[in-house]
Formats: structure tokens, sequence, C-alpha cells
């Protein structure tokens, strides 16, 4: 492994408490306009949900929210070209990714066609022999047997020479996808994406299964069917659309909040074989419907393992096969592929904290740069993840191959665009993409020493000190005795939570610690506080290095969110439970 002089002590990182500041007299008008409790108007009105309507609106999304599809840029000669190619019983090729996005979009898209009385076949890259991204050998097999249009989904934006080549080749090409474009857009006959130049869709935070939706959605509005099968079947597609949302980590505000409000709340009564087999593996039973957050941990991961350790097209069939004994087949598949994906990311993760441990990340080290012979590339954004979260540094993670390359992937903090760093320096790469906060590259193994340098220069140039100082952004301020079952319920309405709409974070000062923490696990633990007569246990997960410090009696501030508990619930308790964030 080459680290450089790059590493930091794996102990749990206190953090920056930021904690909102809210006019108590505006609040307490804005709850009774909204007719909301205290505790959930005071969070939303900290997050700039000031609005009585628009509170209204997010507590409630509908489905009339929705944005009009005609009004993506493309949208209208997509459509047109998709229509003319399923009447004329055209071959159409689906070209989509590897990950949760790119392989729910696929099904969504080939569904949709063959509602509309078409047929389309699909082609999904292999990560470790083919690589991120359409390329143009692909092209040229598909027009070879026959393909006359390539709906891309969650791809393309930056495969202007696979572009090019089906057009030499005389095949057109939509290009859906939500990546951040070049300053050149592929020369397809049209481009469907939000974040285009001049596109004036007003949801700019769509991943790439809601581009696709937002095409199928158009599609559908076309057919002669009665307006309540449109909806129906709209609904039913957004199970597949939630988990990809959810996957993708993009904003949980705005039409996305929409998508996986209604998506989630359909997952309790799933008739796709494949959708039904892979919720039973993760441990959901029919009739129950897991959160945002156990779609990110629990669903997703399981989907992403196929793609990461091996073909991505075994989640293509597991959800479009009719057969439930198949089905179950490939989801436990999937279920044994996650197992090894986690063994395979704690390895590498293992391997650079003992390393780190040796060598400390000094002031200087704006950005860091892992890379070893070896690595699994599949798993590699996995630990970029793992180790943005310890270190609060951009981080990208390597892996060298045989021939000469490295390749990986990289995450980020809020305060760094990753793309607009690699932007920068383009003539390190032989290839790379992606957004402001996860990117990949290609590139040469001789040249990932001077990468190094460079990338932690350029951000030691756009950040300061202060910025790798991990922040915990508190929401309201409360006394334990606020908390009851209507408060609760009342936060966790402004479900789902996830990236953009995180869990409600509250403080409580100078609560006193009941008891020494249990341990469990040898990671996490419980403690009762007590404050004004009113107990509380908290969970503290992954905090056990930081136990020793809550001695019985000790009076300290707590930061913590509540979440939903069915294990809880199932014993009789309250369903919610309170998770310990950081304490001072």
């Amino acid at each position: 492994m080459t680290a450089g002089a790059q590493s930091v002590a794996p102990s749990p990182a206190r953090k920056r408490w930021r904690v909102a500041s809210v006019d108590p007299v505006e609040v307490e008008r804005f709850a009774s306009l909204a007719g909301l409790g205290p505790l959930a108007a005071r969070v939303l009105w900290a997050r700039g949900l000031c609005d009585p309507a628009e509170a209204r609106r997010f507590l409630n999304p509908s489905l009339h929210d929705l944005h009009d599809p005609l009004r993506m840029r493309g949208m209208p000669e997509a459509l047109a070209r998709l229509r003319r190619a399923i009447e004329a019983r055209e071959r159409i090729l689906i070209y989509g990714d590897y990950d949760v996005d790119g392989t729910t979009s696929v099904v969504l898209l080939k569904k949709a066609i063959e509602l509309a009385g078409g047929e389309a076949g699909f082609h999904v890259p292999h990560r470790l022999k083919d690589g991120y991204g359409m390329r143009p050998e692909v092209v040229e097999r598909a027009a070879a047997e026959g393909v006359r249009l390539i709906v891309s989904v969650d791809t393309g934006i930056r495969a202007a020479e696979s572009v090019r080549r089906a057009a030499q080749l005389g095949v057109d090409v939509i290009v859906t996808d939500h990546h951040l474009p070049e300053a050149e857009l592929p020369p397809a006959l049209a481009v469907l994406n939000p974040n285009q130049p001049g596109c004036p869709y007003p949801e700019k935070n769509l991943c790439g299964v809601g581009v696709a939706f937002k095409l199928v959605q158009a599609l559908l509005d076309t057919l002669p069917w009665p307006k309540e099968k449109v909806t129906r079947t709209l609904n039913s597609f957004l199970k597949l659309v939630a988990i990809g949302t959810v996957a993708d980590v993009v904003p949980l505000t705005g039409e996305n909040r929409i998508i996986v409000r209604h998506g989630l709340d359909g997952l309790d009564n799933v008739k796709n074989p494949g959708l039904r087999a892979l919720l039973d593996v993760a441990g959901f039973a029919a009739g129950t419907a897991p959160s945002a957050g156990q779609v990110a941990f629990r669903v997703a991961p399981r989907i992403n393992a196929a793609g990461r350790m091996d073909t991505a097209n075994d989640v293509i069939e597991m959800f479009l096969t009719a057969d439930a004994a198949r089905a179950r087949q490939l989801a436990e598949q999937l279920h044994v592929l996650n197992t090894e994906r986690q063994e395979a990311e704690q390895a590498i993760v293992r391997a650079i904290l003992e390393e780190c441990a040796r060598v400390p990340v000094t002031g200087g080290d704006y950005a860091l740069v892992f890379s070893s012979l070896d690595w699994h590339r599949g798993v590699l954004g996995i630990v970029a993840s793992r180790l943005v979260e310890r270190f609060n540094r951009p981080t990208f993670v390597l892996g060298h191959d045989a021939e000469g390359l490295a390749q990986g992937s990289g995450r980020s903090i809020p305060a760094f665009h990753l793309l607009d760093a690699l932007e920068s320096m383009p003539d390190f790469f032989l290839k790379f993409g992606g957004h402001a906060h996860a990117a990949g590259l290609t590139m040469s193994s001789d040249r990932v020493e001077a990468f190094r340098e460079e990338f932690n220069r350029y951000a030691s140039s756009r950040l300061a000190p202060e910025d790798l100082l991990p922040t915990l952004s508190i929401d309201a301020e409360i006394a334990l005795p606020e908390l009851n079952d209507r408060t609760v319920t009342e936060l966790l309405s402004l479900a789902p939570f996830g990236h953009g709409n995180p869990m409600p974070v509250l403080v409580s000062r100078g609560v006193e610690i009941g008891a020494a923490p249990t341990l469990m696990k040898e990671k996490h633990f419980r403690v009762p506080v007590v404050q004004n007569r009113r107990a509380l246990v908290l969970k503290g997960w992954n905090l056990a290095e930081r136990a020793p410090e809550l001695t019985p009696g000790k009076r300290v501030d707590i930061a913590f969110h509540i979440e939903e508990d069915a294990f809880s619930a199932s014993r009789g308790y309250p369903g919610w439970s309170a998770v310990l964030r950081d304490f001072q």
C-alpha cells in the first residue's frame, strides 16, 4: 500500500456543534398556521421551511406535485423518437450502469417500453472488465445486431465518442443522465439531464432513475389508457425509483421526496417476485416496508454487491423474472455477494487504518490518496466513504493492476467539489467523471504520487482548517421531558430521512449519566440518562471508545436523534429509540 505521509488515528472524532437559532414567537405562529407541534415546527423552521403552505406540502407530498416531464429540455424529441421506435418495432438497446441507480433505471425503462408495445434489450458494463460508461465497441456490436435506437440510463453525458460512433453507424442515441456534463454535450438526438445548460426543469437533484422515470412518465401519458391505469402503473414503478433514489444519495427534498415517500409506502405490498425475494433476504417480511435508512443500509447494498463483486445482470434478471424460485435464488446469491463485499471492504479499511496508526496526518494534509496493488476495485467507493467519515477530508482510494493502471473512486466533504478538482488537472487521467461529492478515475500507476501531491495542493488552496473539522448540525435544543409519543410521532412524520433531509438532531443540556454504559459487541453501548426526573436510554453506535468518559453521576450535554425501532415495538415498548450522536 502507498499512503504517503497520510494517516489519522482511527478513533471517533469529536464534532463542532452548530445549533440552529430560531425566533420563538415566529415559530409559535408558524406552528399554529401549519398545524404542527412546537418541536416539529422548530425543526422545519431551523431548516428554512418557514412558509405554512410549503410545510404542509412537505408533510403531505402528493403525486400531483410532480413536474410535467415535458418541461425537461430534450423531452419532446426523446419522446417522439422513442414512440416511433416502439410503433415500428425497432430494436432498442438500453445502455445502463452497474450500480443501484443504473440497474433500477434499466428495469424501469425496459418494462415501460414493453407495456407500451415495444421490445428492448439492455447492456450493463462489467465494472472490472469494462469500467464505467459507454464504450464504442458496444455501440458497434449493437449496430451490427440491428439496433437503431440506444437509450442510455444513468450514463452517457460524457460519452461523446460513443455517441458520435453511433451516429456514424446510423444509430440514434437518447442520453438520460444526471451527472454533470462537460462543456460540450454529446451529439445525441436528445439529451435528458436537468443539469445540462439551458434546461428549465425545476428539479435539478434527480438521480439517474429519476430522469428515466420522467421519460417513462411522459411515455405512459401518451398511451390510450384510462388515467387510473396510468396512475396505478406509475405508482408500481415508484417502488424501484425510490430504491434507486435513496441508494444514489441525492437530496430527499422536492420531487425526490415525493418519489421516495410514495415508493417506500408501496414496499409493504410487493408483487414483483424479484423485489419480494430481495426484501425477504434483507429481513423485511411481507406487510412491512423499510425506511429510507433501511433501504440505504440493508436493501441497496445487496443490489450493489452484484456490480461490485461480479455482474449486475443478475440484478436485472431478478427484477424481470416472473419465476419466484429463480428470483429467490438470485436474491440469495446477492446476499452472499454482499457478505463477500463487506469482507473485502473491511480488509482494505483495516489495512489503511493500520498504516494510519503509524503515520499520522499533519495539518498540511487537506486531501488524501491511498493506493495499493490488488485492492478489489468494486469496493473502493465504499472504502473512500468510510475514510471520509473518519478523516473528514476529500479522499481517493485506488487499486493498481498488473497492466500499470490505477483505478478507483473518491468521496468528498460538503465544502469541496470533487469533480471541479479533477477537471482542474485533467492531464493526470485517462478517464474520469462524477459530481460534487463522488467521482471515479483511471490513470497510469506511475502518476499516482504526483496526483496525490497536486490533489492535496489544490485542496489546500480551497479549504480552510475549520473545513476539516466535522460539524454536527443541531436542529433544536430541548429538555428531555418534552419527549413523548406525540412529539416523537411529529418528528418522525418529517421522514423519509436521508441526504438533504437528515434525521433531526436534538440537544439536551446538563443531563445526568444514570449508570455506566453497557457495551454491545465491543463497538457500541447503551447508557441511561436523566433530566428533571425524565429518564432516557441512549444507544451509542460505534462510540465504545468514548464510553469510559460517561461515568455515573456525571453531567453532559448530549446530541441525539430519534429513530423508529420495530424491535422495541415488538417487545411492547415504544416504537422508537434515541441514538447518541455526540456529547460534550
